[in-house]
């Protein structure tokens, strides 16, 4: 298991290193920044040139890209061009994301999960087919829409909650939030569970418990279950980076300051370096969390042994 580890953190520095630079390259080619500095008036070329040469965007690419790497690594992502750091962003905005996405994983886990096990169990049963179709309605809603109808609904015409959550974002007032932003995952997540349970339900070990007497709980719990969970656990893995990065609807309809709501400033101020450095780290949350899902396999199915 060890050098399991360690091999692929040594995979994920290529990795790191290739996305990054893509990223880089993609936000310097998506307009001028010093323009959107300037706003509507056009700067002055003695302005334009003090402007680049502060900010380093004077240099070539490639080289602002390897200046840009050797900060990262120090802890430097940079400053934005309101002067204030792209890390104090980082530690305002995170927090708040980092919540919102646990709120959104557990309806994930909870909800989900118990749904598809109910389905699979319970296969063309009148049950079953209402869960197909209620997940088939939120899958085909956008997200937006379904903010803001549960926001109208919720907050506006019952007054059961705060129609936009507060600067300080408490776990209580991101409970709708979290599950607008969880909605189509968790649809994905009973669908693919109630499969994996239904398919896994006709294999020989599942027969050999129950002709063995085990109790039906622990065959669910402790057979089947289990083995079911490895297409759902890949799934909320890579969920996990989406929901942190893919918050920007949901930030934006209930006015979270998280993640999300700073990358939509940043792009519509063309603020490359608040862009490039939230991104970075959404690209470590991704290498991590395949990294945690590809070790639960081995927890999950006993079978799975890595070398």
């Amino acid at each position: 298991m060890g050098r399991y580890v360690v091999r692929r953190l040594l995979q994920m520095i290529p990795v790191f290193i290739g996305a990054t630079l893509l990223i880089f390259l993609m936000v310097n080619v998506m307009g001028d920044p010093i323009a959107g500095l300037c706003g509507e008036r056009r700067c002055d070329p003695a302005t334009a040139a003090q402007l680049e040469k502060e900010f380093g965007l004077d240099k070539p690419v490639w080289q602002q890209y390897l200046t840009y790497m050797g900060n990262v690594f120090t802890g430097d992502f940079g400053t934005a061009f309101n002067g204030q750091k792209v890390t104090e962003l980082m530690a305002t905005a995170f927090p708040v994301t980092i919540r919102l996405t646990v709120i959104a994983i557990l309806f994930e886990i909870i909800i989900g999960i118990a749904l598809g096990v109910i389905t699979g169990l319970r296969r063309g049963r009148p049950v079953d087919t209402g869960v197909l179709l209620l997940t088939l309605v939120v899958i085909s809603v956008p997200t937006f829409v379904t903010g803001l109808l549960l926001q109208l609904l919720l907050g506006v015409q019952w007054g059961w909650i705060s129609p936009s959550v507060s600067s300080e974002a408490p776990f209580d007032e991101l409970i709708l939030p979290g599950l607008v932003l969880a909605s189509v995952s968790l649809a994905y997540v009973t669908r693919l569970t109630r499969t994996s349970i239904a398919e896994n339900r006709r294999s020989d070990y599942v027969r050999t418990a129950i002709a063995k007497g085990l109790p039906r709980r622990r065959v669910i719990t402790r057979h089947l279950l289990r083995n079911s969970l490895i297409p759902v656990v890949t799934f909320i893995g890579a969920d996990i980076g989406f929901l942190m990065g893919g918050a920007i609807v949901t930030e934006r309809i209930f006015n979270i300051h998280g993640v999300g709501y700073q990358i939509y400033q940043g792009i519509l101020r063309q603020n490359t370096q608040t862009v490039v450095g939230f991104v970075t780290v959404l690209v470590l949350v991704f290498l991590v969390a395949n990294l945690v899902v590809d070790l639960l396999y081995a927890v999950l199915d006993p079978r799975i042994r890595y070398a």
